[in-house]
């Protein structure tokens, strides 16, 4: 089927022949979120039926925004990721999301929610607010868990699942992710309001350092002094 196009000469049409037609930037969304499988991205896109997912990433695919390939046995799927051009879709996805907060007031009923759907309004929050060299931050919500990465060879970027080695740990929920997304509070201000716990692997791991040197240290004295 011959692709269709506004067939008008504007940077704005050419660009919606591409990623206008429906579930195109949300399947983006969840690719910028790394390689998905099939079956993974029609999980994550609850409401997309088979054929439509399945025609739009031919189309996505056709137009140089993903690739496709096929994992070794035993695996044996088809695994999806976005090109160069397609990741340059980020700054536009993120435009839009500050653009649409404001409809996240009431949560409806019908709505479905995954916790890495925040990670694109949260992206530049976050770097704004960890100006310190953090780069890796883990993020939790009651609905699931994602990581960003605030800088890189690529640029900002998430994915699903908990980070294997985070800068910092955050555990919040939807409701301060939303107020997040539209302004209504900043990262530093849900923090000092207990909205968002921080806890930081490596001082952590300090602490228990000092923990077992201090138990030995007293253990010594102990042995010293019977």
């Amino acid at each position: 089927m011959p692709r269709r196009s506004y067939d008008q000469y504007c940077a704005v049409a050419r660009a919606l022949d591409a990623v206008g037609d429906r579930w195109t930037l949300l399947i983006v969304r969840e690719l910028l979120g790394g390689s998905r499988r099939y079956t993974d991205l029609h999980a994550d896109l609850p409401g997309v039926s088979t054929d439509m997912l399945a025609s739009r990433l031919k189309d996505m695919e056709r137009d140089g925004l993903v690739t496709r390939r096929r994992l070794a046995p035993p695996g044996a799927a088809s695994v999806y990721a976005l090109t160069d051009r397609g990741r340059a879709l980020l700054p536009a996805l993120t435009a839009l999301a500050d653009w649409g907060a404001p409809a996240l007031d009431t949560k409806r009923p019908t709505d479905a929610v995954r916790a890495h759907w925040f990670a694109v309004p949260l992206l530049t929050r976050l770097a704004g607010h960890f100006t310190d060299g953090t780069d890796v931050v883990d993020i939790t919500l009651d609905e699931g868990r994602f990581h960003v990465l605030l800088s890189g060879d690529t640029g900002p970027g998430y994915a699903d699942g908990p980070a294997e080695h985070p800068d910092v740990r955050l555990r919040t929920d939807t409701a301060t992710c939303a107020d997040l997304a539209h302004d209504r509070l900043s990262v530093a201000q849900a923090i000092a309001a207990g909205r968002i716990a921080v806890t930081r692997p490596d001082a952590d791991a300090a602490h228990a350092d000092d923990g077992a040197h201090g138990s030995g240290e007293a253990h010594r004295r102990k042995a010293t002094t019977a």
